[in-house]
């Protein structure tokens, strides 16, 4: 296909996702006469979501005035994530969505800018001050690291945004948004002064962390471990040969025990790295499986945020201790 074939290619997907975004707004416009307006005393805000750091955020500043739809369930990777004619279904009904952003969910830029034209939709980790992102290039595109939430300080600045949003949306229940974010930050606060005890139990020279792909980065620069990933900072192209020989060399080189995976990446080519280290007579072990991308199941502790938060720390700590 050539390139005037591939602009009008992508012309058509474009109108023809605009389409279907319409029809569906129209339907939902023309079957809402009955329905409760967003913050009326009765009725709770409908909230869209897409990462599952996202909805815990959402759902513990608004409490029992909100209601939540996240898109992606536990161990899906949102660097990959096509949406659905589901998701779009459920973004229509939504009052407001809230998305990373920062290309976090790169195949979904489309869908964003479209619904950004019809309600409040929010990219929460482009609140953050751009002095502390972390600057990236892949495939000669500049840009910003979007795994804000590994840095604990970053995703309050996160939570905020949520707050401000929600009260602006909905000023009768304003003080009850604030209330509770108050409540979170100071929880927010504990947990970011645990990370920086536990790692600071690790010896300074083996505080190295390498996984799967480099989605550690803001946790690597806020809490002082070297961080190294197999993949970059997406995962939409998969790792090769000359990714695996050089991390391989790499663990060699320093001396290093143990590497990671990730709930929602392959381990195939993490293992591949194991491998051939041992055939140069370097034992390396998989130090624990971590919460990078998503989070962990509904229900358990490592499906909230904090949770998932210190279930990586005590994972990293007791593999290289």
């Amino acid at each position: 296909m050539g390139k005037t074939e591939r602009s009008r290619a992508a012309t058509w997907r474009k109108s023809m996702l605009a389409a279907g975004i319409a029809l569906l707004a129209a339907a939902g416009i023309a079957g809402c006469g009955a329905e409760r307006t967003a913050g009326d005393a009765d009725g709770k805000v409908r909230v869209t979501t897409t990462i599952g750091q996202i909805t815990d955020l959402v759902e513990r500043i608004g409490g029992e005035h909100v209601e939540v739809a996240g898109i992606m369930p536990s161990g899906v990777d949102p660097h990959l994530y096509k949406a659905t004619q589901g998701d779009i279904a459920k973004f229509e009904r939504a009052d407001i969505i809230f998305y990373n952003g920062l290309h976090l969910e790169g195949k979904m830029t489309e869908v964003f800018e479209e619904m950004a034209e019809l309600k409040p939709t929010i990219p929460v980790a482009e609140a953050v001050d751009p002095a502390m992102l972390i600057p990236v290039s892949e495939n000669g595109a500049q840009g910003y690291d979007p795994h804000i939430w590994f840095d604990v300080k970053l995703w309050m600045q996160a939570a905020e945004q949520v707050r401000d949003e929600l009260a602006k949306l909905d000023p009768e229940r304003a003080a009850s948004y604030e209330a509770n974010a108050e409540a979170y930050l100071k929880e927010l606060e504990a947990l970011d002064a645990y990370v920086r005890e536990q790692v600071a139990t690790i010896p300074e020279r083996q505080r190295v962390l390498v996984t799967a792909h480099d989605a550690f980065g803001y946790f690597g620069k806020a809490y002082g471990i070297e961080v190294r990933g197999l993949q970059g900072i997406s995962t939409a192209a998969e790792a090769g040969s000359k990714d695996v020989t050089d991390l391989r060399d790499y663990l060699i080189e320093r001396g290093i025990k143990a590497v990671f995976v990730e709930s929602s990446v392959s381990s195939r080519a993490i293992t591949a790295v194991i491998e051939g280290a041992k055939k140069l007579g370097h034992d390396i072990r998989e130090g624990g499986m971590l919460y990078s991308d998503a989070m962990g199941e509904a229900g358990t502790e490592e499906g909230t945020y904090v949770g998932m938060v210190r279930h990586n720390v005590d994972t990293i700590v007791a593999a290289l201790k």
